[in-house]
């Protein structure tokens, strides 16, 4: 998958200090205060807004190091006292809060960055130990895991204190101390958390004491015990973790005497299955063995060996730096050790832990060894990878399991070359191997494995320029850059693209060996080759500028690229191989014909498409070569190659990309002759690969083969009496009528737009069904008017495209928005209504753009009317339910604003209230988009105020009111409220012509009128009652009581929802009607009227409306003042009715009650 994300910030300083030293500071003092489950509240935000900081900075932790000390001693500070302090039983939240950001802090910098702020004086050892002693302590619930961490790294950081541990003990208990603290740790080795790893190190540091370590050997037969268990695996873990510490860190004369003891456990725990079977403990044993090796041999390096070449003053180099080598006789153990990490190079493990391991393991033993053995080590490395080569034709026909040994043998020699132990005689070997390393792919499955091997070669040549001289390097300097730059341009994954190019960096920085070294750098740097498409079609491009890396990378894409199992990569690569070979396309180009020709003829798919792919783009190239009459040539050479592959393979339907790319072949090389020589052309089944795409379910071919189509109509008449077909043939004709050139052929275009307009007619019988082919319809229309717009001015072929018949094509636009199909997938219309939204913008450019022109006539083709009906049209998408409907209809709009207009007759088309939309969506630096409901309705309400629009944007609002998704009705919904709080009353209330001139009585007005255009269509009546819930709920309508015209619209209302209820079906109208009636009791002079309404729905068939009205009811009543002295009664009546139940006669009577006790109250 490519990488999108963005890049991680680089940070210079710790910026935010001040801000985490206070928070810290109030911290502290919450935990020290600590009361209860407010306490626990207050330190746990204040510990959340710590651990964000240091999560911005846990890329750059070293940021922290100057302050960390002044961050870390408070904390350790208190948590001393509060342990101290501590007597058992006791229960402290507070010190888990503190021992829990100690540990954000050991996580964040490491255990031995922080330990070394801990206190360590001999006194803290008893406090210490005794706290982890507490029997009922905190130490000893299980939540308390981070504070026996830091406890646990506490006591190990006192144990290394120079004294004796005897004197804490008692004269008749001598030892107990240490005991104490033995005992202690061990019990937690068996533990799978942090706990674990503070033991094994305070295990390790009090047996590598001299006081202690006679405690060593008991340990030692307890791990034995331990690792032939087989059930053991935590304890086996924890043991060779103190083991591992005890190897690296001990004196040598403390581990010498155990070597052998130590060696045995590893092999003990390769005999155990259950162990053996387990990544991390196959890890722990090689680094045991390597460390148990390190101490068998000498301390002192050969510093012959270059380790990095830094710049020394001359005198630096005198004999006493000189590693005298000597004969000396290996340890039999050295070699039957080093034989098991070499086999742990080829560790089958998914992770790298065991085979990274092995890899230092081999390196740093081979730094101690002389160089004749560590020749020889080198020599069994290398021969690693020719273990699964050797019977492979090629590094694709390598097994999987290949991967795992070159990765581990990759990764040995990159540690090797590190430290310069890489003579310069082995270079050309290794050199060579890991210029097959960068292509180490192999297919397995539906993806390919490899990645890991590709970028420790990359580590391996990064080494190899840090560590080995110029002149050694010099002879494969060449091959080198060529092998890292095709890498770092073509390989598919990100990582190793910039892994390829830090290695290049490498080498130009220290050897200066690479040709144009600084040049191709500085196109193929870490940002360059990010983006995958950006590395093929640019850096790719202008690195071959340079003919010395150029046959490089021609030959990987040829070869790798074009031939790969990912499409996408085939794909690019392809246009990749133009980009290149454009730079000498008669030279390249027709190298890399031959070159690809025979893969036409392979048997397998991705070669074949490959190879179309790659012929379609040298089409491409050659279509604008010169001269023309060799470049018609060259493409009737690449079209008759398409004969080489089985029609029979094209035309499969599990072949749709060979399909496709046949059908853009077709469209980049056709000519002429081949059309008119029909079947004797050199592809004579040309047209049945075009039919057979025609046909296809897949949106891919269907475009390729409309596009072969438009290819062939450029060049020869393609008018056909257009058929209703499947599904797919209709999907596919349609797309075709769009892009068929109609100048070539203007006889074509008016049956081509009478059958468009037949499809999308839904009144006629001609209509199609399939909402695909409808919508590819109406992506047609604008491309036609696109394709013959040159003609439209000119008067003798005026008849071409008459003004009558673009109307007609603007008119079923408009009609497309109204479109709101659904089936099993959903909202499938609003695929149709994007295709005309952008359909009507797509027309209002194109023909305003020709109406700059002074001798313009375009009022004929787009009428003014229809523009702004056009406008209105694309703002109610606009504001309506669906993200993407909405995205699209802004950035149209968008398109719209800006557009030129000029002078007359231009400016006819002229958005109303251009301005104030340019100032709502167009000043923003930071635009979000229309898809994100809480930026765009506080803005789009206001256009409420733009008269010619405000239907349309009132409707739209109106149905987004009534949406179900909770992002898009509440931020519309609050919008809606507030812009409706800023209306005058009324227009006599208006004398300032506030918002426009609008007022409430318009906008209850206008919505009354939304829902009396189609009373019996509950998708549109329900969403206007809605609205007016929204509205009576936030008691926007109470001061249209006082206005007469107010007053007609309210009653109007509650007619609507009053009307013929017991006639009503849907559920959801029913509620809406009620919930209005109920509200507008808040409206004096309607109240009667109201509450006689009221029996209705509480007497309603329906018992959910029944319950749902004495809800609202009740509510209102609380929480709404109706103008009623009391309402006590009725709410009584209310609560005490069991309004679900099936006596209806009870039920009645309690609503007449009721709605009685409302109206006498009144009256």
């Amino acid at each position: 998958m490519e990488e999108d994300a963005p890049e991680a910030t680089l940070l210079a300083s710790f910026t935010k200090y001040d801000q985490f030293s206070s928070t810290q500071k109030v911290f502290l003092e919450t935990c020290n205060g600590y009361q209860g489950e407010s306490g626990a509240n207050d330190a746990g935000k204040l510990l959340k807004t710590l651990t964000d900081i240091l999560a911005e900075y846990h890329e750059q932790s070293y940021l922290l190091d100057p302050f960390m000390e002044r961050l870390v001693n408070p904390v350790v500070e208190q948590l001393k006292k509060s342990v101290t302090a501590a007597k058992a039983p006791v229960s402290s939240e507070g010190i888990w809060f503190l021992a829990y950001l100690l540990y954000l802090y050991i996580n964040f910098r490491g255990y031995k960055a922080i330990t070394r702020f801990f206190p360590h004086e001999i006194a803290d050892l008893s406090i210490a130990l005794d706290f982890l002693l507490l029997p009922d302590g905190p130490a000893q619930q299980q939540k308390h895991w981070p504070l026996r961490y830091v406890m646990l790294l506490w006591l190990s950081l006192i144990c290394r204190l120079p004294f004796d541990l005897a004197q804490f003990d008692e004269p008749d208990s001598i030892g107990k101390t240490s005991s104490d603290i033995e005992t202690v740790a061990k019990s937690y080795l068996s533990k799978a958390g942090m706990e674990r790893q503070g033991a094994a190190i305070l295990l390790a540091r009090l047996y590598a004491r001299k006081d202690t370590n006679a405690k060593l050997p008991a340990f030692l037969d307890w791990t034995v015990n331990i690792v032939t268990q087989p059930d053991e695996l935590f304890s086996s873990i924890g043991a060779l973790q103190v083991l591992c510490e005890l190897t690296k860190s001990a004196p040598a004369n403390q581990v010498l005497p155990y070597v052998a003891k130590i060696i045995s456990i590893g092999s003990a725990v390769d005999a155990n299955p259950s162990l053996k079977n387990n990544s991390l403990i196959r890890k722990l044993r090689i680094k045991l063995g390597s460390r148990t090796l390190l101490r068998l041999m000498p301390t002192k390096r050969n510093t012959n060996r270059s380790k990095g070449r830094a710049l020394r003053p001359l005198e630096s180099d005198t004999t006493s730096d000189v590693y005298e080598e000597h004969d000396e006789d290996i340890d039999e153990k050295v070699e039957t050790v080093l034989e098991d990490i070499l086999k742990a190079l080829q560790d089958k493990a998914s992770d790298t832990v065991v085979r990274y391991s092995a890899a230092k393991a081999v390196a740093r033993i081979s730094e101690r060894l002389p160089s004749t053995f560590s020749e020889q080590v080198l020599d069994n490395v290398i021969q690693l990878f020719s273990i699964h080569s050797m019977a492979a034709a090629s590094l694709y026909d390598m097994p999987a399991m290949a991967e795992s040994t070159w990765h581990g043998t990759s990764l040995a020699c990159a540690e090797m070359a590190r430290r310069g132990l890489i003579p310069d005689e082995r270079l050309g070997e290794l050199i060579g191997w890991m210029r097959k390393a960068l292509y180490f792919d192999i297919r397995k499955g539906a993806h390919s494995i490899g990645s890991s091997v590709r970028d420790a070669a990359s580590y391996v040549l990064w080494s190899l320029a840090r560590a080995q001289s110029p002149e050694g390097l010099s002879p494969f300097a060449d091959g080198l850059a060529q092998t890292l730059v095709t890498v770092s341009c073509f390989d598919r994954e990100v990582h190793i693209r910039r892994a390829a190019s830090a290695a290049f960096q490498e080498f130009v920085g220290r050897t200066s060996l690479f040709p144009h070294g600084i040049d191709v750098l500085r196109k193929t740097d870490f940002y360059a080759v990010g983006t995958r498409r950006n590395a093929f079609n640019v850096v790719a491009r202008e690195v071959a500028e340079h003919d010395v890396y150029r046959p490089s990378l021609i030959n990987h894409l040829l070869t790798v690229t074009v031939r790969h199992w990912d499409p996408a990569m085939r794909k690019l690569g392809a246009q990749a191989l133009r980009n290149i070979c454009q730079h000498d396309i008669w030279k390249l180009g027709q190298e890399s014909v031959e070159r690809v020709t025979p893969y036409l003829t392979f048997s397998d798919i991705a070669d074949i498409h490959g190879a179309i792919l790659t012929l379609t783009e040298l089409a491409i190239a050659y279509e604008s070569a010169e001269p023309k009459d060799r470049a018609e040539l060259k493409l009737r050479e690449i079209f008759s190659l398409l004969n080489k592959v089985p029609h029979k393979t094209i035309q499969s339907i599990r072949n749709e990309l060979l399909t496709s790319a046949a059908c853009q072949l077709i469209a980049h090389s056709i000519s002429l002759p081949e059309i008119e020589l029909q079947t004797r052309s050199a592809v004579p089944h040309w047209r049945s690969i075009i039919d057979f795409a025609l046909k296809s379910t897949s949106i891919y071919v269907q475009e390729a083969a409309a596009d072969a189509m438009a290819a062939v109509s450029r060049l020869t008449d393609c008018s056909v009496q257009a058929k209703f077909g499947t599904a797919a043939l209709q999907q596919s004709v349609c797309r075709m009528l769009g892009v068929l050139d109609y100048i070539s052929h203007p006889s074509a275009l008016a049956p081509a737009v009478e059958f468009l307009l037949s499809c999308v007619d839904l009144s006629a019988s001609t209509a199609l069904q399939n909402v695909e082919a409808r919508r590819n319809a109406y992506n047609a229309l604008p491309q036609i008017l696109s394709n013959v717009l040159p003609q439209l001015q000119d008067r003798p072929n005026k008849l071409v495209l008459p003004p009558e018949t673009v109307v007609a094509m603007f008119d079923s636009l408009l009609s497309g928005l109204e479109d709101y199909s659904t089936d099993e997938r959903g909202d499938v219309g609003s695929w149709i209504r994007i295709a005309c939204v952008c359909g009507i913008a797509d027309f209002s450019v194109t023909l305003i753009s020709k109406a700059m022109s002074p001798s313009s006539s375009i009022a004929e083709y787009l009428p003014v009317v229809k523009f702004h009906e056009g406008v209105a049209g694309i703002l109610k998408q606009g504001v309506e339910r669906l993200d993407n409907v909405r995205q699209q209809a802004g950035e149209q709009i968008s398109r719209l604003l800006v557009l030129p207009t000029g002078s007359p007759p231009a400016n006819l088309w002229k958005i109303h209230g251009d301005d104030l939309m340019r100032e709502l969506f167009l000043s923003d630096s930071d635009k979000i988009g229309w898809n994100e409901g809480a930026w765009l309705f506080p803005r789009v309400v206001k256009l409420l105020a733009i008269e010619e629009y405000r239907p349309a944007v009132l409707a739209g609002l109106v149905l987004s009111v009534g949406s179900k998704t909770d992002s898009t009705q509440r931020p519309v919904s609050a919008s809606l409220v507030a812009y409706a709080q800023s209306l005058p009353a009324g227009s006599g209330h208006d004398s300032n012509g506030t918002a426009g001139s609008y007022d409430l009585c318009k906008l209850a007005a206008d919505l009354l009128a939304q829902a009396k255009r189609n009373l019996s269509s509950n998708s549109v009546v329900i969403p206007v009652l809605q609205t007016f819930n929204v509205l009576l709920d936030a008691d926007v309508f109470e001061a249209l009581g006082e206005d007469p015209d107010g007053m007609k619209s309210l009653q109007s209302l509650l007619s609507i929802c009053s009307k013929n209820t017991a006639r009503l079906k849907n559920v959801q109208r029913i509620a809406a009607s009620m919930k209005v009636v109920v509200n507008l009791l808040t409206i004096p002079y309607l109240r009667d009227a109201c509450a006689s309404h009221l029996c209705a729905f509480l007497e309603h068939p329906y018992p959910k409306i029944r319950s749902d009205t004495a809800e609202t009811l009740y509510l209102v009543l609380q929480t709404k003042d109706i103008g009623l002295e009391s309402t006590d009664a009725a709410e009584e009546i209310i609560l005490e009715t069991e309004w679900s139940s099936d006596d209806i006669d009870v039920i009645s009577e309690a609503a007449r009650r009721c709605a009685g006790l409302l109206i006498q109250s009144n009256s």
